[in-house]
């Protein structure tokens, strides 16, 4: 999608329009992220029709907050054949493809996102993605909105953050900015985490187990912050965990060592994106 092209905000807007066609009542309150510890702190969860963003500790832990953010727009958007299962937009710069590599349908399925399930913007400036992401923000088909400029992206100010906060709001749809490279600025986010990755604990045959995340939660519109937590993400129960809980399960190895690096499921292919095409993936625009 090219951001300043006014027949594809177009297609967009008639795109969301006939999800909402589709679409049942908005469910409201919270979104519980499944660990009791952390949603105990969140007054039960994180709110529904709200701004969040979501920093990446380093450019390096893109993949890691990206998986963070995954998982919170699956638990708002509702697992595979339920009823509440519901469209995830994702509006993308270009750049981020360029630094990182494309969307890759292998990966967000062993997230447990069916790639089927997403809508695809890619704009050129963060301008497009900020004006794709903020048409959807409005849209209360949507089961979760991501946002993904990169770097310091300027017209993401407390003016743009307000607009976005109250498009969440009168949606009800979870709207989650997801930056990199970019430095901690006042907003209208209800929260604010910062994610890092964490060394996955190998599975049987030092095979990579499951995503994890070291999570700070920086800021919270009136409640606790600066609270840390390390989890794991399990794609079969759609929830986080602790990672002490996930040697407890039978399925899982006890003793095997952790990997030598941070490893999470990534999203992107780590190709440049001139060189790869979509696969199994819906595009808007």
């Amino acid at each position: 999608m090219q951001s300043a092209t006014s027949p594809t905000l177009s297609d967009l807007r008639r795109t969301l329009a006939e999800a909402a066609l589709r679409a049942g009542p908005v469910a409201a309150g919270r979104v519980g992220l499944g660990l009791a510890e952390i949603d105990a702190v969140l007054s039960g969860g994180v709110l529904r029709a709200a701004l969040h963003e979501i920093h990446a500790a380093s450019a390096a832990d893109l993949a890691a907050a990206t998986g963070f953010a995954l998982g919170l727009a699956l638990r708002a958007a509702g697992k595979a054949g339920e009823a509440a299962e519901r469209p995830i937009l994702w509006a993308r710069q270009d750049f981020v493809d360029v630094e990182t590599g494309r969307l890759h349908a292998a990966g967000l399925n062993e997230l447990g996102l069916d790639p089927a399930r997403l809508l695809l913007v890619r704009a050129r400036d963060p301008e497009g993605v900020l004006r794709a992401g903020a048409e959807g923000a409005r849209c209360p088909a949507l089961g979760a909105v991501l946002i993904e400029p990169w770097g310091e992206a300027k017209p993401f100010d407390l003016t743009a953050s307000r607009r976005l906060s109250l498009a969440a709001e009168g949606a009800g749809v979870m709207v989650l900015l997801l930056r990199v490279a970019a430095r901690e600025a006042p907003s209208a986010a209800r929260t604010r985490w910062r994610v890092a990755s964490l060394a996955s604990r190998a599975l049987a045959a030092n095979a990579p187990g499951a995503p994890a995340f070291r999570l700070s939660l920086l800021r919270q519109r009136g409640g606790a912050a600066e609270c840390e937590w390390r989890v794991e993400w399990d794609r079969d129960r759609h929830c986080f965990a602790e990672r002490t809980a996930f040697d407890r399960l039978p399925h899982r190895t006890n003793h095997a060592p952790p990997l030598s690096r941070p490893l999470v499921s990534l999203p992107g292919d780590g190709s440049p994106a001139a060189d790869r095409q979509d696969s199994g993936l819906r595009r808007t625009g």
